[in-house]
């Protein structure tokens, strides 16, 4: 199988000597995993992407982004991450995504950093007014991140960056596993988290409902459902 085409538009490579491409009021299909690209951290509103990876992916370096009334789904939602993979990788800071639709994916909003990976940062990352239509996990942050199989020499080795300043709020819809919420930092801990206006509800008959939590203490404001670390 060949590998998924990726769109890059890096602040640090960039793929050409033009501005990237305006994702705002757009349409992007690429539904299967073979043919579909990550759309690398584009400035977007008012779209829709239906793709078989990540409908956004905000990669290292990225700083004050602001994506709102995306329409998301199939796919893997939309993430800051992977990040610790290579060295000299730059801060995220200053993300905000809101008043987006997640339809189908496995995750809704989720941000990943390679379990054993080097030092880093991400901070300043705010979520909100979203809706989750059958999503698996919609709110999920994963220090343990290791696709494919390829880190089983890192076993035990804990992420390396520091992820702080971190909000979701008024997050409402159906979950399609009893995961509502994953919050499974790494070495550091995970720094000023918050969680309010949190209502999931499970479509399944696998059990009831849950969040499950590792090295993270957040707080919690407003309805919640799940319980914020019940598990």
């Amino acid at each position: 199988m060949n590998p998924p085409t990726r769109t890059h538009t890096h602040p640090r490579e960039p793929s050409h000597p033009h501005p990237p491409p305006d994702w705002n009021r757009r349409t992007v299909i690429a539904p299967t995993r073979r043919s579909s690209p990550t759309i690398d951290h584009p400035p977007a509103t008012n779209s829709r992407f239906i793709i078989g990876d990540d409908c956004i992916s905000i990669g290292d370096g990225t700083r004050d982004l602001e994506i709102t009334k995306v329409v998301c789904g199939p796919g893997h939602g939309i993430s800051i991450g992977s990040l610790g993979k290579y060295e000299n990788e730059q801060p995220v800071e200053g993300i905000i995504v809101k008043n987006c639709t997640f339809k189908g994916t496995s995750n809704g909003v989720r941000i990943k950093t390679w379990q054993a990976s080097r030092d880093g940062i991400a901070r300043d990352m705010h979520f909100s007014d979203l809706i989750m239509d059958n999503v698996e996990t919609p709110i999920s942050i994963d220090q343990e991140y290791c696709p494919w199989g390829v880190c089983s020499q890192f076993k035990g080795k804990p992420s390396k960056i520091k992820l702080s300043d971190i909000s979701f709020k008024n997050i409402k819809g159906t979950c399609s596993t009893p995961v509502g919420i994953k919050l499974v930092c790494g070495g550091y801990g995970c720094k000023d988290v918050k969680l309010s206006g949190i209502d999931l509800k499970y479509n399944g008959k696998d059990g009831k409902l849950t969040s499950i939590c590792k090295n993270v203490k957040p707080s919690v404001s407003g309805y919640m459902n799940p319980s914020a670390c019940s598990h």
